[in-house]
């Protein structure tokens, strides 16, 4: 009987095929996820105390460049499980440092939104990232038909992080801050690309499709426990008021119709034989998906705030923190969904959806209204059998 790789310290890291039947996601993989619940949930925070105290410009850039570490880091891992994993002892390892480096960026993520302050979060980002490093180096001794884009993949990460180190702990001029981070993430955005040109991964499009969906989960149950917390908070000072229930039962409908929405149509065939560019769009634009589902519940929070006086934000602008990001979610799933796929009938259902949630805040109760357009929508698809 074969010694399970578990219980090895190292086997070759081969490839898995792509066509392998009933692949799913693993329980590292599933723990992986879980520790990142804590760095979302910090970043879904400090987007929430931002926006209500009227900080908006300021809680909107931090939480883009916070998520986008988040993402990234957990994204990378992602792709690369799904062609590699031999979880044998020193790859657990490897993704016990990932998530270690995880936990650091969540404990610096405070200081990043009320200091402006780098440094710790660049420290976990970069610890998360070098230890990828190790697995593509891995990769690129046991797989030689792939080992020049391993390589890549190697060299790429490592020259990246080194200027992210120099980003955090250099002499940067606050000016330059901003585009120096938005020039850094276009290099980290090129790596792959540059990589997968040379050989391509053999990753697994329906457990690519799962891990997406895992993820879409973990963001919308952000949503709900940073609404429920708020909420909690709401209902025990003054008790159950017409508008608090307003609130929860549009935060109910918004939670439970994007979540159909987005599982309304099976991912994994949009992903099949698709052209190379076309999976760069769907992997990259999941990250607007994914932050504006974790901005959701930050969002509903606000306007519990702002409706029991404990926000400095306007009413309209809170109700705008909640139409938003819903109006975010919507347009791009449409477009990763439907626009982009030839063979998927484009309808203006989803643009035309965006603009109504958009409008939502004139009528003063926005949180309910979107919550009624979502369940409208989706009622009409389902009615209609679109599948997506």
């Amino acid at each position: 009987m074969t010694e399970p790789a578990s219980r090895r310290l190292v086997v070759p890291m081969r490839p898995r095929s792509p066509g392998e039947e009933h692949r799913a996601a693993t329980p590292l993989e599933l723990f992986f996820d879980l520790v990142f619940v804590v760095a979302i949930a910090q970043a879904a925070t400090g987007l929430h105390h931002g926006v209500a105290e009227a900080h908006v410009g300021e809680a909107l850039l931090g939480y883009a460049m916070v998520f986008f570490a988040i993402w990234w880091a957990w994204m990378n891992f992602t792709w690369f499980a799904s062609a590699y994993d031999p979880d044998d002892v020193a790859y657990r390892l490897a993704v016990f440092v990932q998530l270690t480096g995880a936990l650091i960026l969540a404990a610096g993520v405070p200081d990043a939104f009320a200091e402006q302050d780098w440094r710790v979060v660049a420290v976990g980002y970069v610890v998360m990232r070098l230890a990828l490093v190790g697995q593509w180096l891995r990769a690129a001794h046991s797989d030689p038909e792939r080992a020049a884009g391993a390589r890549r993949y190697a060299i790429g990460i490592a020259l990246v992080q080194a200027a992210w180190i120099w980003f955090a702990f250099g002499p940067v001029d606050e000016r330059w801050g901003v585009p120096l981070f938005v020039a850094l993430v276009a290099c980290e955005l090129l790596v792959p690309a540059w990589a997968e040109r040379h050989a391509t991964t053999p990753w697994h499009p329906g457990h690519m499709a799962e891990r997406y969906g895992l993820m879409t989960i973990i963001v919308l149950g952000e949503s709900i426990l940073a609404a429920t917390v708020a909420l909690e908070a709401a209902t025990a000072a003054e008790g159950l008021t017409p508008a608090l229930a307003e609130i929860i039962a549009g935060g109910l409908l918004i939670v439970f119709s994007t979540w159909w929405l987005y599982f309304h149509r099976p991912v994994e065939r949009l992903l099949e034989d698709a052209p190379l560019w076309r999976v760069f769009t769907w992997g990259y634009g999941h990250y607007f998906v994914y932050a504006a589902g974790a901005a959701v519940g930050a969002g509903i929070a606000v306007a519990t705030d702002q409706i029991t006086a404990h926000a400095t934000i306007g009413a309209f602008g809170a109700q705008m923190a909640v139409a938003a990001p819903v109006a975010l979610f919507l347009f791009v799933l449409w477009l990763l969904h439907e626009f982009q796929h030839p063979a998927v009938p484009t309808r203006a259902t989803g643009p035309v959806a965006t603009v109504l949630v958009l409008l939502t805040p004139f009528t003063g109760h926005a949180v309910l209204a979107t919550g009624g357009i979502l369940a409208a929508l989706l009622a009409w698809k389902l009615r209609t059998g679109q599948t997506t």
